[in-house]
């Protein structure tokens, strides 16, 4: 009976551990559907921002913003890593810093450095081992992204492109794209491609180019430096937003598949016990027929 009770043991066990990714699943689904509807409420404001800030950068062609301008050469790389501050969401950061690793052995192969900013714990851990430089972070972010968590790291970054520290500024993120599936992007947010750039009708298609004329206050350069600012600004947020709706989903994923992993376990596990007790009930009825035929 010994074995018996080691298995019932084992199977209280797994009850147990089954209520605690069942609870865990059911959370992260409620969290799911709030990250979304943020993200998705954040879709509109970019797509504005974007395109005011297509208008005015076409509006003054003889002042160029040093977020529109390529870079003869490109010597050092600044990026940004988003990633969750918590695990138990499948192969989420796995799989978006095994993207970060590959594109950096590659820049540092080329003889580019790289210098990165950390959003979440998961990301700051990986760059901190991998020995990278590391000059700026945000983790603690909970299930809501907050713009004034993230603007002291976002402007360390914005200000090292624009102070020439670095020639390029990329982030990697896990992009959404529903609930079974995400995955992990590599995206330049400076200097800003013409395809960034370009103005959208509202449908997704690009609007020709037209003629505009603005009156700026103070200046051109003032206008165009506030209004690029808030449009990477908004990129990132837009990015973070996606990690947090991906995280939830894989951890949601995750959850299920541990939960329905813990119950085919059980049953296993309640077979066995079952032909334990069985063997055994049958060995003291052999012993007990044995010992009335001996008498």
């Amino acid at each position: 009976m010994a074995g018996s009770r080691e298995i019932r043991n084992k199977i209280k066990s797994v009850q147990n551990t089954r209520k605690i990714t069942k609870a865990m699943e059911m959370v992260a689904a409620s969290k799911m559907r709030r990250a979304q509807e943020r993200m998705r409420h954040a879709r509109p404001y970019g797509e504005k921002i974007r395109n005011v800030a297509a208008h005015i950068a076409r509006a003054n062609p003889e002042y160029r913003h040093p977020y529109l301008v390529d870079r003869d050469s490109v010597k050092r790389v600044g990026i940004i890593v988003v990633t969750a501050d918590k695990g138990l969401c499948g192969g989420l950061n796995t799989n978006v810093l095994r993207l970060a690793l590959a594109s950096i052995r590659e820049w540092e192969a080329a003889g580019e450095e790289v210098e990165a900013c950390a959003i979440g714990n998961k990301g700051l851990g990986f760059l901190q081992r991998l020995g990278a430089k590391v000059i700026s972070q945000v983790t603690g972010l909970g299930d809501r992204p907050n713009m004034e968590k993230l603007i002291g790291a976002v402007k360390v970054m914005l200000d090292g492109y624009t102070t020439d520290r670095f020639d390029r500024l990329v982030i990697f993120y896990t992009h959404f794209l529903n609930t079974m599936k995400q995955e992990p992007v590599m995206e330049q947010l400076l200097p800003l491609s013409p395809e960034r750039i370009k103005v959208s009708d509202g449908s997704g298609e690009a609007t020709p180019a037209g003629s505009w004329d603005y009156i700026y206050e103070p200046d051109a350069a003032a206008v165009l430096d506030q209004v690029l600012t808030r449009y990477i600004e908004a990129l990132i947020y837009q990015a973070v937003s996606e990690n947090m709706a991906s995280e939830q989903s894989a951890r949601m994923v995750a959850m299920k598949s541990a939960s329905d992993n813990a119950g085919n376990v059980i049953d296993e596990l309640t077979l066995i016990y079952n032909k334990s007790r069985q063997a055994s009930i049958t060995k003291e009825l052999s012993e007990i027929v044995g010992g009335a035929a001996a008498v």
